[in-house]
């Protein structure tokens, strides 16, 4: 059998060139996703809507009925789905892309392809899970004659994708090249993520936090600085400018340490996958 060598590229490379050349397989990738990700479920893509509908309802009774949680003077059903839209890009794009390589093994060893289409297709599939959530947030918005600023719907609303979206291709591509290593990060990987649901302001307000140590983690935390660039659509205050350069900077740091320990191990995926 011929054996072919993938010669390293560059390290922090991320070969737009070739990722440009290859994009009718990354789109095949993601719709292929997309299809297998609802095919079975009788409502079929109808539950990237139900979804976050669920959700939001739950934790309105939990946080809002129960615990009495402030919501920033918005509706809590506002301020929950504000969050929840922006965690779930993360949740889901951090858990498709950290498992990306272990579930693609046989094409992997089959033929070749640059290797950072299959996790960057797994995040394209949480956000087109997020286009149909927005149908639900429209309608809440709806429902609450919640105003909103236009001016920074246009551009907070990108600004926040982005941010989660860099900081979800840097942690996913890291945890998919180490998962294909280490088999315990899929098992690992799911308390992960409900730690962080909880360490995030997704379902409570960042200013509930009077502690500096506390503050200071926040505006490291680039999702934390996605979702309030998210909610200050429609709370209508000013943003924390120096929390979310902070925030986005860690961002760009994480997506270059993704890609680095990707690009250190792409040679192997073929052989340990």
């Amino acid at each position: 059998m011929t054996e072919y060598e993938i010669k390293a590229k560059n390290k922090f490379s991320f070969g737009l060139a070739e990722l440009i050349q290859y994009r009718e397989l990354f789109y095949f990738f993601t719709w292929r996703d997309v299809k297998v990700k609802y095919k079975q479920a009788a409502l079929g893509i109808l539950w990237a809507i139900l979804q976050p509908l669920i959700m939001m309802l739950m934790f309105t009774l939990i946080f809002s009925k129960a615990l009495k949680v402030s919501s920033d003077g918005i509706p809590y059903p506002v301020f929950a789905i504000s969050g929840l839209l922006i965690w779930n890009i993360f949740s889901n794009g951090l858990m498709n892309s950290a498992n990306s390589m272990v579930n693609n093994a046989n094409i992997i060893k089959k033929i070749y392809f640059p290797r950072l289409i299959i996790p960057m297709s797994a995040i394209l599939t949480a956000l087109v899970d997020f286009l149909f959530a927005l149908t639900i947030y429209v309608a809440i918005l709806i429902y609450y004659h919640q105003g909103v600023d236009f001016t920074k719907l246009f551009i907070y609303l990108p600004l926040s994708i982005l941010i989660t979206v860099v900081t979800t291709f840097g942690l996913g591509s890291f945890l998919a090249a180490l998962n294909v290593k280490y088999r315990d990060f899929q098992y690992l990987l799911p308390f992960m993520i409900q730690f962080l649901l909880f360490a995030n302001p997704v379902l409570y307000s960042a200013k509930a936090f009077t502690n500096p140590i506390i503050n200071t983690i926040m505006k490291a935390n680039p999702i934390a600085s996605a979702i309030q660039l998210c909610r200050s659509v429609f709370t209508g205050q000013e943003v924390d400018w120096q929390g979310v350069a902070i925030g986005s900077s860690v961002a760009i740091v994480l997506f270059f340490i993704g890609i680095y320990t990707f690009r250190k191990t792409e040679s192997y995926f073929a052989d340990l996958a």
